[in-house]
């Protein structure tokens, strides 16, 4: 019978135990909440993690840490403090995933921080590798989210990140400047470039077309999709076929300008547009 007692009693105090560090971690988190958003992210990482150690559990609390570490990252900064937030926040992402591996905003944040991560490297080698890691996170993105149209755009820029140096490349060996209209004219430059990119800047084109058919203004997909479209141009084997990918080229960066334009004004003020300011 005392031995009955004793383990209710050890029960219950667990229970009061643990139904206590639940509402410290609340609290902890609602710190943290409250820190991050007047951007003091270091202090925030350490509300985070107490929530986290007082409740393993807390679903919020990790992912608000791994965005707080990630929100300290600097694209392009070579610092042992700044290669030690983003492998913190990739971290920290991982192991939200392994929790729940469908998380869009841990699969998003991913992606987003290994593309950042490819723009500050400069051997082209890594670049790519980290680009392809970036890559990965977006068709997982896509998996999750089939209608995310910033993975679709993602894609079709990081395929343009990867065949452009080598495009560029290929132009100022045979001595031709930027302005310098296509086709290129030395044909065995031209079918190398075919052979090993053709798929790439198709696949590009495909991908920043389903950004747009998502969302028709967006903008920035436009003037990508010109980008691919105009140097896929170069690689024409004739006047007629390079004038015609330069045509479509040119209307999408119309476009492109012309919707950037047309938001330009929506978002003046008195236009009766959403402002900055507005409530």
């Amino acid at each position: 019978m005392k031995n009955t007692i004793l383990v209710t009693s050890l029960a219950l105090m667990a229970l009061f135990t643990s139904g206590c560090d639940k509402l410290k971690s609340r609290d902890q988190l609602n710190k943290g909440v409250e820190a991050y958003k007047n951007a003091k992210y270091g202090e925030a990482v350490e509300h985070f993690k107490q929530a986290i150690e007082l409740d393993p559990t807390n679903p919020n609390a990790r992912l608000y840490l791994a965005t707080a570490y990630m929100n300290q990252y600097i694209p392009g900064a070579d610092s042992p403090e700044n290669t030690k937030n983003a492998q913190a926040a990739r971290d920290e992402f991982l192991k939200v995933l392994h929790d729940n591996p469908s998380d869009k905003m841990a699969v998003q944040s991913l992606a987003s921080l290994s593309y950042q991560e490819a723009g500050g490297i400069t051997d082209m080698d890594q670049k790519f590798k980290k680009l392809d890691e970036a890559r990965d996170w977006n068709l997982k993105l896509i998996q999750i989210d089939p209608k995310s149209k910033e993975g679709f755009y993602t894609l079709g820029v990081i395929d343009w990140a990867k065949w452009y140096p080598n495009y560029t490349a290929a132009r100022t060996k045979l001595g031709m400047k930027p302005e310098d209209p296509g086709p290129i004219k030395d044909k065995k430059a031209r079918e190398e470039l075919k052979d090993k990119y053709s798929a790439m800047i198709e696949d590009g084109i495909k991908n920043l077309q389903q950004a747009l058919e998502i969302d028709p203004q967006y903008d920035d997909a436009m003037s990508y999709l010109n980008l691919l479209i105009r140097e896929r141009a170069d690689l024409q084997d004739n006047q007629d076929d390079y004038k015609k990918d330069i045509a479509v080229a040119d209307n999408w960066m119309n476009k492109a300008m012309d919707t950037r334009k047309i938001k330009a004004a929506k978002a003046a003020p008195g236009s009766g547009g959403v402002t900055p300011d507005a409530k």
